[in-house]
């Protein structure tokens, strides 16, 4: 059995997923890249990918889950750092991004550095969008056109979410790509890590695959609210509404794919910010929070999913 992770968008909330791949660490008593043949994330879930298949160059994982969390538990305000001068030209993120990319960049580069997707220890797929190209882009450690990317260019395209920060500029190959977030066609990449994952072995005839989410969005957008709204009304509640959908249907998709063989761990927020980019310590706590309910009311599947791995 071929076993694959998938790890879906959301920003600051990609401290639920993380804490949650902790547990199951502990409870396996081994890393993500020994225990998945294919790792797939979106967003927040590629950095999570990029980080638990990161080579410490002795062959093992630089990061464990619990280290990872501390990108949102202590970097977190980093990324999520805003100027006055900044809201104040971007009128809120109406005429520019919300958030320079310098912050996200410095982290990215704080933990990545150099390292090509390439070396990472297991098979793992990042997802983003070429705006120029107007196509879907998938990065993929294993081909030969992907391996000199860096991790950190990756991890930057991925996570360059419009309206939070501006589209990144990767090298790949000959050519510069203008990437941006893999969530705007594909918050949650279980689909396609299964896809791919047929691909990468072809003969094996069965396969599990857990898919992590962020946190159910369930703030209500009321009809009063919205029939009003014009383009600046809608720049936000849109792209959560994308991110949020195709999670759902990504999740029914695999449930008629993998049957019993698919696990999808989310929970509802009923304490934590659905914000993106709410990095304050309150929010953070109130994430952990979330984590620590989703690991006690999936307690079944989660002993189950480890005895498997």
């Amino acid at each position: 059995m071929r076993k694959i992770l998938s790890i879906d968008g959301g920003g600051i909330r990609g401290l639920i997923p993380a804490l949650v791949l902790a547990e199951i660490e502990k409870k396996t008593e081994k890393p993500v890249s020994e225990i998945f043949d294919l790792v797939a994330g979106t967003s927040t879930g590629g950095i999570l990918a990029l980080g638990l298949t990161k080579d410490d160059g002795n062959n093992k994982p630089e990061y464990m889950a619990k280290t990872l969390s501390e990108v949102y538990e202590k970097r977190g305000k980093d990324i999520f750092s805003r100027s006055l001068w900044k809201g104040i030209s971007s009128v809120g993120g109406i005429t520019d991004e919300l958030y320079s990319e310098k912050g996200l960049e410095k982290v990215l580069d704080d933990y990545f550095s150099d390292e090509p997707l390439g070396a990472c220890l297991t098979n793992t797929l990042i997802t983003t969008y070429d705006i120029q190209n107007r196509e879907p882009l998938f990065l993929k450690s294993w081909k030969d056109e992907h391996r000199a990317v860096l991790m950190k260019h990756a991890a930057r395209a991925t996570s360059a979410a419009p309206t939070y920060f501006e589209p990144a500029l990767v090298p790949i190959g000959s050519a510069t790509r203008a990437l941006v977030d893999g969530g705007i066609f594909i918050n949650s990449p279980s689909v396609s890590a299964y896809v791919e994952a047929k691909k990468i072995f072809p003969d094996e005839s069965e396969f599990l695959l857990l898919s992590l989410g962020t946190g159910e969005l369930v703030r209500p957008i009321g009809y009063a609210e919205a029939k009003d709204w014009g383009k600046a009304g809608w720049m936000l509640p849109l792209l959560s509404c994308m991110f949020d959908g195709v999670s759902d249907a990504a999740n029914y998709q695999m449930k008629v794919l993998l049957g019993s063989n698919y696990y999808r761990l989310q929970t509802t927020l009923s304490l934590g910010s659905d914000d993106m980019d709410d990095a304050t310590e309150g929010n953070l706590e109130n994430l952990r929070s979330e984590a620590r309910k989703l690991i006690r009311t999936h307690r079944s599947e989660i002993d189950e999913i480890c005895k498997v791995l």
